[in-house]
């Protein structure tokens, strides 16, 4: 790996354009090393896993929603919406705009922390919709779209890992949209001026505030990433046709760095690929087995365990759970949100309320995508009483393992202590979540299987879930025709919203 220092250009100042950040980026996209072989078999799973995610969420109001809109734009040899049959195709843009809404909106896919967060399985319908559209007229195959994949990974984690956004207020889908737009570079086999182009385009227009992710929150949670999927492929678009972006987008006087992020005198470092070494950063990211936000994983784990330590849960005084000053201030009592303690709150922020999540998972000992959000659930007076009892502390050992480069060390979950209104105190504690690759039950293949077949259950019949993955074993050996069948069918009568209708303006 090659480590870049990234900040702010003095004034006046000309920097050399091969040291500027999107034009590293651009080197790595254009790049053609070899596919790493575990890196590739990953990209197969997070497929299964991003299509397992979008079809438990297919019926969802936001979801549905974006694939009405999706409907209004047909095109021939386009590309394939989600539950919808394959010879419905859209523009690539609409298309990757409603399957990534559909992939979000359960909060159930790939993750990775660093100095920021990220969704990296966000970038996969951008990069597939292209493959799809693209197909015939590139000659592409499924090994470009692996490639496209991990490019987008890579770019994408490597930001997360070394600039923080959330510290400054920017929603973290900053570093999303310029991972999507050199993931399609790289599926297209653009060269490295076109993909700088459209990767500063796409940092440009992507700087957004975290608002998005606080207060009553609203479905822009589930549309962020789509929104940013439709602005890659435009920016990419642009510059095929020969437009160019604001440069240097990150080092300039005016660039992001200096107006939105740490400003003069702060270097970042981002660490990518050197020529010719594969992209391996989708292994350092980690799947969900719980619909919730990732830092709860190990927590609701957590949970699972410790009620069994407990007699009587309406014995329970109080629960702390000592825990990272990021989840703490994030979906802990940190955050100072009334929200993450609205039994009328939306299914949006109970997902973001480690104190929610907690009591439900002590009370239920499962985790239920629809039924552990469902309104009569929140609002059970058991419920609400327990979960009023629950309060997170920042402890410094938990933030320090939080933010380790040693992945021994790293960890993403809690202590909880326990005390009854005996004075009793039960005390446990979770490092990371039972699926994570050093967990307890690391996720493999038949996982993701299970998960897939588990969240289409009643939705997608038996010869359908088949037909997928046994397609998608196959990714490696695609070609363009094969591309398009990469898409799960529901039968019209489980499906809402599967006709073109006349509500807003398309």
């Amino acid at each position: 790996m090659e480590t870049h220092e990234v900040k702010v250009q003095a004034p006046g100042d000309t920097p050399d354009r091969e040291m500027e950040l999107a034009h590293c980026i651009a080197r790595v996209a254009a790049d053609r090393p070899p596919v790493d072989s575990h890196a590739r078999e990953m990209v197969v799973n997070r497929i299964i896993d991003n299509a397992a995610v979008a079809i438990g969420g297919i019926n969802q109001l936001p979801v549905a929603n974006a694939r009405s809109q999706a409907l209004c734009h047909p095109r021939t040899g386009g590309a394939t919406l989600f539950g919808m049959p394959g010879e419905t195709t859209v523009e690539a843009e609409w298309a990757a705009y409603a399957n990534c809404a559909a992939v979000r909106e359960l909060d159930m896919h790939d993750t990775f922390l660093g100095a920021d967060y990220a969704h990296p399985a966000d970038n996969i319908p951008a990069v597939l919709a292209v493959a799809q559209q693209c197909g015939n007229s590139h000659g592409l195959s499924g090994e470009d779209l692996i490639r496209g994949i991990l490019v987008a990974y890579e770019v994408h984690i490597a930001l997360v890992r070394g600039i923080c956004l959330h510290e400054h207020g920017i929603d973290h889908i900053a570093h999303l949209c310029p991972g999507q737009a050199a993931g399609i570079g790289a599926l297209l086999g653009l060269d490295v001026e076109t993909i700088y182009q459209a990767v500063q385009q796409a940092v440009h227009v992507s700087f957004t505030t975290r608002q998005a992710r606080r207060g009553s929150m609203s479905s822009w949670k589930t549309y962020a990433p789509a929104h940013c999927a439709k602005l890659a492929m435009e920016c990419v678009d642009r510059a095929m046709r020969g437009e160019k972006g604001p440069s240097p987008i990150y080092e300039g006087e005016d660039g992001v760095l200096e107006r939105l992020l740490a400003g003069p005198g702060v270097a970042y470092h981002v660490s990518l690929p050197e020529p010719g070494e594969p992209c391996r950063a989708i292994l350092e990211s980690y799947t969900k087995e719980h619909a919730a936000e990732y830092q709860s994983q190990a927590l609701i784990d957590l949970a699972f365990s410790v009620r069994q330590k407990i007699p009587h849960l309406r014995d329970i005084e109080e629960i702390v759970i000592h825990t990272s000053r990021s989840t703490h201030r994030r979906i802990g009592s940190g955050a100072e949100d009334p929200e993450k303690l609205n039994p009328r709150a939306s299914r949006r922020a109970l997902e973001q309320s480690i104190m929610y999540v907690f009591a439900v998972a002590l009370q239920d000992g499962i985790w239920h995508h629809h039924a552990s959000y469902a309104d009569e659930r929140a609002s059970r007076p058991d419920t609400v009483e327990l979960w009023h009892k629950i309060r997170t502390v920042e402890d410094e050992n938990w933030t320090r393992r939080f933010h380790s480069s040693d992945p021994g060390e790293k960890a993403f979950g809690g202590r909880v202590k326990i005390r009854m209104k005996d004075g009793q105190e039960i005390w446990d504690e979770k490092t990371i979540a039972d699926a994570h690759s050093l967990g307890e039950h690391p996720y493999e293949r038949e996982d993701y299987i299970r998960k897939f077949n588990h969240l289409t259950e009643g939705l997608v019949p038996p010869d359908e879930r088949k037909r997928f993955l046994d397609h998608v074993d196959s990714i490696p050996d695609f070609e363009a025709v094969d591309l398009g069948r990469l898409n799960v069918q529901v039968p019209p009568e489980h499906l809402r919203n599967h006709a073109r209708d006349n509500r807003g303006i398309f």
